[in-house]
């Protein structure tokens, strides 16, 4: 449901993904509305597949976002997005808040791989992303926030991601940058002057017997290990084509 307010916008969506028993992946659930807008788009192979089309600017100042997809045991889900978010200011005061809740279950499989964030100056957005996996579950998750748009400064973004597996804290971290934020996120032990940060989650069940081996991909990005059968590759880039480039490329090497 979504509706908006003296203080902004509020709006939700929700995807469901279920195995059919014919060896494909049904939607019972698809429902999104106003600037989150739900698509199901051609399958692949037993793979459903969604796509988030932004049907409004934003999320503006004020504005609550939130997104909630669950897998269920044996089915397969790949969500996209058909272009970048854009965090504006707007009229209303306070920073905005876009949610995100994934749940997989024991089994199931999600790729969540929306387009670039972007934080446009004066804008004011806390995103926050929780994923649950079961021990089986599988997960390729990956996040790109591109800090102004071409000749401007960033606004303030603040973006955590919690990844849990069997109950368990795999990632728990917290990015703060941008206008207003915290001090030496620019910093040579921060983005060292680069606008365009990234990563990608990956869960496979295989890596809790053979993790993956710490290692820099380049000068900009690193793969590390991490607890259970999960690994994250980070990324800085000085805008968000090259950024992407060193995610797909990073993703490509691992398979």
């Amino acid at each position: 449901m979504d509706g908006v307010t003296a203080t902004g916008v509020r709006a939700s969506a929700r995807i469901v993904a279920r195995a059919d028993g014919r060896g494909g992946t049904a939607l019972p659930v698809l429902d999104g509305e106003g600037p989150l807008a739900l698509r199901r788009t051609r399958a692949h192979g037993a793979e459903a597949r969604v796509m988030v089309v932004g049907a409004m600017s934003g999320p503006l100042g004020g504005d609550r976002f939130s997104v909630a997809a669950r897998v269920e045991e044996g089915a397969r889900l790949h969500v996209g997005s058909a272009a970048a978010t854009i965090a504006l200011p707007g009229q209303a005061k306070g920073e905005a808040r876009y949610e995100v809740r994934l749940d997989v279950a024991d089994g199931g499989e999600l790729h969540w791989l929306p387009e670039q964030l972007i934080s446009a100056a004066g804008s004011d957005l806390r995103v926050t992303t929780r994923a649950e996996l079961g021990a089986g579950a599988r997960l390729v998750l990956r996040e790109e926030q591109v800090l102004g748009r071409t000749g401007e400064e960033p606004g303030r973004l603040t973006s955590r991601l919690t990844v849990r597996v069997a109950g368990r804290a795999v990632l728990d971290q917290e990015l703060a940058c941008g206008s207003g934020a915290p001090g030496g996120w620019d910093g040579p032990a921060g983005l060292a002057g680069h606008r365009a940060v990234g990563q990608i989650v990956l869960v496979r069940p295989e890596f809790a017997g053979h993790a993956v081996r710490a290692q820099a991909l380049g000068e900009c990005a690193a793969l590390v290990p991490l607890a259970g059968p999960a690994a994250l590759v980070s990324a800085v880039a000085p805008d968000a084509l090259r950024l992407r480039r060193l995610l797909d490329e990073a993703l490509t090497r691992l398979g």
